[in-house]
């Protein structure tokens, strides 16, 4: 009897394949399509999926079996999860990942689980991602296994991917069922991937702008790239192409790459160079980068420089109280940040002096 129940099972399974090859019409499903996706850097990360309901069935070890199962169609012997229901699970990635630390390279894959009992589950990601869920799951094509912890959560009703836990580099994307959550961290070497794309746009249209070639020098200087690679980029946007024009933004990015190289003494004299270009508040943002640097000495001379320039500015007198305070100045400091509230500053210029008193105990 057993037999003869599987074997209707399988004739109905094929007859609706049948119809659906044929009548091609597009009706709504049950388990109902999705598409999540998550950006990290510049990498873009997507995942198409079917979302069955739970409806009342005990999920785990009886819907979705635990270990691998012979699905009894197919070509496979043994099948994973197809996490998800109907086609293949898939999963892209646009550049080359890792995986719970393990390496994969960039391209489309079938999602597949392996659910244990005991709280753990492998996520392989395959090959091949245009077969029909798990029923001819090939470990041969294979790109990756990882194995994690799964989680207990609230329940949910209908299965769901998404992604936690997003910063500059990473990501945990989850597949969530029921009350159980399995999550797997991907990574992305961003400074590397963003650097590579870099060097090829340099060779094409964007190429052709002075900005390019600041914007490319200071993502490199600023996210661990290679200095020496950065101060030809800067050189490029300054001097010797025909879009080459000495800027404060130029010269001042140029200066922090030296500054980095150990190059004090042309760091000094490029920064003096660019403050002499820079309007107020370029004058006002590298006295602040001169603060964050410990070089108070050049963030007071530029910041007493704005303060002549706007003597009726409250900012320009609070922002020099700020340079003092740092550099031990407390005398120097109390009077700035005085003068700064007598000018009846703004509601975030009043806060940060009074503030500021505050900390030197003047108020």
């Amino acid at each position: 009897m057993k037999s003869n129940k599987f074997t209707r099972i399988i004739v109905c399974f094929l007859v609706l394949l049948s119809v659906d090859m044929h009548a091609q019409l597009n009706l709504p499903r049950g388990s109902q399509q999705a598409t999540v996706s998550q950006r990290i850097g510049i990498t873009d990360i997507y995942i198409k999926y079917s979302r069955p309901s739970v409806k009342n069935r005990e999920i785990w070890g009886k819907l979705v079996p635990y270990g691998m199962n012979d699905l009894r169609f197919g070509t496979a012997k043994e099948s994973p999860w197809r996490a998800g229901a109907n086609e293949n699970t898939i999963i892209k990635f646009t550049n080359d990942v890792t995986i719970e630390g393990q390496p994969l390279k960039a391209g489309k894959y079938g999602l597949h689980m392996v659910i244990n009992k005991d709280n753990t589950a492998t996520v392989i990601f395959s090959k091949n991602y245009t077969a029909w869920g798990s029923f001819f799951y090939d470990p041969n094509e294979d790109a990756l296994r990882v194995n994690v912890k799964t989680k207990t959560i609230p329940f949910v009703e209908q299965l769901t991917f998404d992604f936690t836990d997003v910063d500059a580099t990473s990501a945990i994307a989850s597949l969530k069922w029921e009350k159980k959550e399995i999550p797997f961290k991907i990574e992305v070497d961003v400074t590397k991937i963003v650097l590579e794309d870099i060097r090829k746009k340099l060779q094409d249209q964007p190429g052709f702008s002075r900005q390019t070639w600041e914007q490319a020098a200071n993502f490199s200087l600023n996210n661990g790239g290679d200095l020496n690679e950065a101060l030809v980029w800067i050189d490029k946007a300054i001097a010797g192409q025909f879009f080459s024009q000495k800027t404060f933004n130029n010269l001042s990015i140029k200066a922090q790459i030296l500054n980095k190289l150990g190059r004090a003494e042309e760091y000094g004299k490029l920064m003096d160079e660019a403050a002499s270009m820079a309007n107020t508040n370029q004058l006002n943002r590298l006295g602040y980068t001169m603060i964050k640097a410990k070089d108070y000495a050049r963030a007071i001379k530029y910041l007493k420089r704005n303060v002549d320039n706007n003597p009726t500015s409250a900012n320009a007198y609070d922002s020099l109280g700020e340079a003092y305070k740092e550099a031990g100045d407390k005398k120097n400091a109390v009077k700035a940040l005085k003068k700064s509230l007598s000018l009846n500053p703004p509601a975030n210029v009043k806060a940060n002096s009074e503030k500021l008193l505050k900390e030197l105990g003047e108020m």
